[in-house]
């Protein structure tokens, strides 16, 4: 077996749980699980509506970026790359809108796609899976928060709420 001359691939490492944000939709900063195990990225969202936009199906729907909270919803609309049926980690099988949304996570931006669906009973608000971590990131199970938090007064306000 011979060996490879070429440059192994830059990864970022990061933590088993980070604060990320979603600068196209405006959200400074969500809590997220990062997740090999599940394949694709999800967000909680709610009240989602499918419409037409130039011949092209969009949704409407809001998140709410603070874990445990109802607060401060943020509404958003977003072109739907797919409708996929995606099995939960309870087993459950649901169809679930795809959307790409960027995912600045530990100072680089990513595209991932991301279904919509309610992790009211979720630990994190977000989930982001190996195909967004996939040849840009080493996830540190041992570590968090490797890309930095935000200050306290958003860490308090997201826990107080």
């Amino acid at each position: 077996m011979a060996v490879s001359d070429a440059a192994p691939p830059s990864n970022t490492i990061a933590g088993w749980r980070e604060w990320v944000s979603l600068p196209g939709l405006g959200v400074p900063w969500v809590k997220a699980k990062l997740d090999t195990g599940a394949r694709s990225s999800a967000i909680h969202a709610f009240d989602i509506h499918e419409f037409d936009r130039d011949g092209e199906a969009w949704v409407r729907y809001s998140i709410h970026p603070w874990q445990r909270s109802g607060v401060d919803a943020v509404d958003c609309e977003s072109r739907v790359v797919a409708q996929r049926h995606v099995r939960s980690s309870s087993g459950h099988t649901q169809e679930r809108y795809v959307v790409n949304l960027d995912v600045s996570l530990v100072g680089r931006v990513v595209s991932a796609e991301v279904t919509l669906s309610r992790r009211d009973e979720m630990g994190f608000r977000m989930l982001v899976g190996r195909e967004a971590l996939r040849g840009s990131f080493l996830v540190d199970s041992g570590r968090s928060y490797l890309g930095g938090r935000p200050e306290r007064a958003v860490r308090r306000q997201n826990r107080g709420r």
